[in-house]
């Protein structure tokens, strides 16, 4: 993989510009990268008509010929639309999502469709459809999931930069994993259209990245109200160009050191690290270092509920004749809709996702951010069932998503921050969390890391 470009996708275009490389050149290196390559983050690529984008790119654009990987579950007009799913592997997909269409609008080439968990359920990428994504530093590991596939392909230098979406914990929980920068938006930053539903009101859009600043511009290219998402938010400039002007407004900010949210059991390797890394920049930043007295509900509840009625929705019309070929929790999933799910589950999943609100907002009453891991424990096994032991501490299975589901379920913004690796060597990421519409601040918080303590671009 040492033709493909070891920097960000923003210095690869500067590198089209000054004619260092071209299009068509890096578009082949990653296809042939992808070829060579034993990660199983690559399941679609479609080479011809990648090509011509390539031969004919705009450098002068933010992404101009910059391959790019699209996520199984995002839309391609004429790519597979198979929902990470073995009943959907003869689907194609007819529309193009109006965020990948940014992109291409924005000069990217659209290289490949990488791996993710089926219907985006869990944060480990092995489905049926493909077999299990491993992760560029220890081919034994996942890069997480949903979006494991894009998360091997950037950090093992198959590809720059590559979509990413977050309904649960799937664009942070495999940055943390892989040693990636990811960001949470606030919930409806880049729409979901068209065909957007509210589903269980927790989805929001991204990318898996090298630098800050690549995701910046990611988002100066993507988000925006689109009229067939009306829940998008209205778009918002500068991400890029805003980038280091923060610094005077965090200055001061009470910031609360909390590295199990108040409800994971977090292995103690990594409580050390995020806290070490939380204290370090507290006192880089000129924070205030506040106590925040936090009780967070379990949040698996509302969630598991609210997204087994979407799941259902997707199968109906194929059960129960494809349960075989489902993957064990989806297939649990459905079974567990159609058994339990009523007015009474909807009131009582309703009810908290309001206790989850106002626990979240109780918390930033307290402090301005929030500092926690991004996952209980260092990435698990690629194959095999979800991990049930944290550092030796044994919690139930929906402990892997209990530091990231309630941003999803309240809607604010927090990223993943690379801090270094554990004592095994895997990766270690930190979270951020801020309320709402605050990224500006997770972002530079994220600058000044990748400018004291830069993070490595790929894996060893």
């Amino acid at each position: 993989m040492n033709d493909t470009w070891q920097g960000d996708a923003i210095g690869l275009v500067e590198a089209f510009r000054s004619g260092e490389r071209t299009p068509l050149e890096e578009l082949d290196a990653s296809l042939a990268a992808i070829e060579g390559s034993d990660l199983n983050a690559v399941c679609f690529t479609d080479p011809d008509r990648a090509r011509q984008a390539a031969k004919t790119a705009d450098v002068t654009l933010p992404f101009g010929g910059v391959p790019i990987g699209v996520k199984e579950l995002d839309r391609v007009e004429g790519w597979p639309d198979t929902h990470a799913s073995v009943p959907f592997a003869d689907e194609i997909a007819t529309v193009t999502d109006t965020k990948i269409q940014r992109l291409v609008d924005a000069g990217a080439i659209l290289a490949a469709q990488t791996t993710a968990s089926e219907f985006g359920g869990v944060n480990q990428t092995n489905t049926k459809l493909h077999g299990a994504t491993r992760s560029p530093w220890n081919r034994e590991r996942t890069p997480g999931g949903s979006s494991g596939g894009s998360s091997a392909a950037v950090s093992a230098g198959l590809l720059p930069i590559a979509t990413g979406g977050d309904g649960g914990g799937s664009i942070r929980i495999p940055a943390g994993f892989t040693g990636l920068f990811g960001l949470k938006a606030t919930f409806g930053r880049i729409p979901l259209g068209p065909d957007a539903g509210p589903g269980n009101l927790t989805v929001t859009s991204g990318c898996l990245s090298r630098s800050v600043r690549d995701t910046a511009r990611w988002f100066d290219v993507s988000n925006g109200f689109d009229l067939r998402d009306p829940l998008s938010l209205p778009r918002v400039e500068g991400w890029e160009a805003g980038l280091d002007s923060f610094g005077d407004q965090l200055r001061g900010r009470r910031a609360a050191v909390l590295p199990a949210l108040g409800a994971a059991t977090v292995a103690d390797e990594t409580i050390e690290l995020v806290t070490e890394a939380a204290t370090w920049l507290i006192e880089l930043l000129g924070l205030t270092r506040v106590d925040a007295d936090v009780a967070m509900p379990r949040s698996g509840g509302a969630w598991s509920a609210t997204g087994g009625v979407g799941l259902y929705g997707t199968v109906r019309d194929r059960w129960p004749e494809c349960g075989p070929d489902l993957t064990g929790p989806m297939r649990a999933g459905v079974a567990a809709t159609l058994e339990y799910y009523n007015v009474d589950v909807a009131v009582r999943a309703e009810e908290e996702r309001i206790a989850i609100n106002e626990a979240m907002a109780t918390m930033f009453d307290q402090t301005d951010l929030v500092f926690a891991a991004t996952n209980p424990d260092v990435a698990f096994t690629a194959d095999g069932r979800l991990p049930s032991v944290f550092g030796g501490k044994e919690a139930k299975p929906i402990n892997n998503g209990l530091l990231t589901i309630p941003s999803n379920i309240y809607g604010n913004p927090a990223v993943s921050i690379p801090i270094g690796t554990s004592s095994d060597g895997l990766p270690v990421g930190l979270q951020v969390l801020a309320p709402h519409f605050d990224e500006q601040l997770l972002l530079d918080i994220a600058r000044a890391v990748e400018r004291e303590r830069p993070w490595p671009l790929l894996a060893p």
